[in-house]
């Protein structure tokens, strides 16, 4: 999954990106407003990180303008600021959850992975399709009861395919949600890493839908 943190103290942004990483997530980092609302406007993100003390524009007027524009992405307002009344703010500009500093970044990563599901439609850390059943919260996989071993990028690509399970998701979206912003988006790169994951978890879970991109049906195999 791909997610933008928005933060411009490097101490907590440098930890919090860290913590995202080795928790299976692609960081994107944005350190003022400008660039953020052009990122959040321009590419897609499973989430958004956003603090509200931020040079040259405010996260509040950031947000206000995505949701304007139309961009629906779940964000999680985070900051210093605890008052009661800037949070109803921040709710009512379209965050949809919010985390004070300082938090614990067991909550941190916690809130972000429900934020997630809820968009995609998925209630539970669980996710059981067919065989095959998805554990967010330990980032584990398995097939009929059986652990499988994945790297964190084949782990991003299952994780994204079952968490939109019956929808068709194309190469690029796949692309743009594995890897960084910075990567060399190979066009084979994403056929290479199904492929892989066909290896592991059989080929029946993930379908190619030739000319579209790749589906999970809901109803599993």
């Amino acid at each position: 999954m791909r997610v933008l943190l928005v933060e411009d103290d490097d101490r907590v942004g440098d930890a919090v990106e860290a913590v995202l990483e080795a928790g299976g997530f692609v960081v994107d980092r944005s350190r003022d407003g400008e660039d953020a609302w052009f990122k959040g406007d321009t590419e897609h993100y499973s989430a958004v990180i956003l603090d509200l003390g931020l040079p040259g524009m405010d996260g509040l007027s950031v947000l206000r303008r995505w949701r304007a524009a139309g961009q629906r992405m779940p964000v999680l307002i985070l900051t210093a600021r605890g008052d009661w009344g800037e949070r109803v703010e921040g709710i009512d500009a379209g965050a949809d959850d919010y985390l004070p500093k300082p938090f614990r970044m067991e909550e941190l990563q916690a809130r972000l992975r429900a934020l997630i599901r809820r968009s995609a439609g998925q209630a539970s850390a669980l996710i059981e399709i067919g065989k095959t059943i998805l554990d967010t919260r330990r980032m584990s996989v398995s097939v009929e009861g059986v652990p499988i071993h994945l790297s964190p990028q084949e782990y991003r690509l299952v994780s994204y395919l079952m968490q939109h399970a019956g929808r068709v998701v194309s190469q690029l979206e796949l692309t743009e949600q594995l890897y960084a912003q910075d990567f060399e988006r190979d066009s084979n790169a994403v056929e290479v890493l199904v492929g892989r994951v066909r290896r592991k978890l059989g080929t029946d879970l993930i379908q190619t839908r030739r000319g579209f991109g790749y589906l999970v049906e809901l109803d599993g195999v």
